[in-house]
């Protein structure tokens, strides 16, 4: 998979993108994600990407001009056609594991990064073909945005994780939050790890974590169960506890 980046501030990808999960992905050739500066692309001398909204008010509002060429001339060096362009903005549809999913089965996705007042509207409806938000509030940029966009599209890549059920048991891959999960050693500080962990009996393990998912669903999220996979049986099990 090949994901594109355009931003005003490209140095902020230099360590997200060399660490961890998404750096074994690109050494292992499972996803190549690039970094483009949209000021390589203003015609003046200051590289001047932004100015004065139309109408007045307060801020800068991105142009169009050097975002329209920075994402025509990826394109069109690399033969790539139509592919999703996406806006990280605050004024698109809420990311959540579903959208992830969803990206993730692309071979190839641009993200635009936004600063300032936001974008000439003909960015929008013209260039972008989907808009997303990681969360009902505002960040400084898009930078950041896009950097927790990669992280969870790139962990659903086939073959990038190390265990091909991790991304299927997450918090939010079937509506739920994940059940509690325990390690060595088995008693900390009086504390115990539940017994029904230690029995090697998985069809049980399978139903305990099931259940404890939507018990923690129903105390911390309640509004997830409306969207979650719940048949009647555990719905009645849940009313009873």
């Amino acid at each position: 998979m090949r994901i594109d980046i355009l931003c005003l501030f490209p140095e902020m990808f230099t360590s997200p993108l060399n660490q961890s999960i998404v750096k074994r992905a690109s050494e292992r050739e499972l996803v190549n994600v690039v970094v483009h500066d949209i000021r390589d692309y203003a015609h003046d001398r200051h590289r001047t990407v932004d100015d004065y909204p139309y109408g007045g008010g307060p801020g800068m509002v991105i142009k169009p001009e050097p975002v329209f060429e920075a994402a025509e001339s990826i394109k069109d060096q690399l033969n790539a056609g139509e592919i999703p362009v996406i806006l990280l903005s605050p004024q698109g549809r809420l990311l959540s594991q579903s959208v992830a999913r969803e990206l993730a089965l692309h071979p190839h996705i641009m993200l635009i990064c936004g600063h300032y007042e936001g974008f000439d509207e003909r960015i929008c409806e013209h260039l972008a073909t989907d808009e997303i938000s990681i969360g009902d509030y505002v960040l400084s940029g898009g930078e950041l945005a896009a950097m927790v966009l990669v992280d969870a599209i790139v962990r659903l890549i086939p073959g990038v994780l190390g265990s091909e059920c991790s991304a299927d048991s997450d918090s939010h891959s079937d509506g739920l939050l994940e059940y509690p999960q325990y390690t060595r050693p088995e008693t900390y500080q009086n504390w115990s790890v539940p017994p029904i962990l230690l029995s090697g009996n998985h069809s049980e393990i399978a139903q305990w974590r099931r259940r404890q998912s939507i018990l923690r669903t129903a105390e911390r999220r309640p509004d997830l169960l409306k969207k979650g996979s719940l048949c009647d049986e555990e719905r009645k099990w849940m009313l009873e506890n």
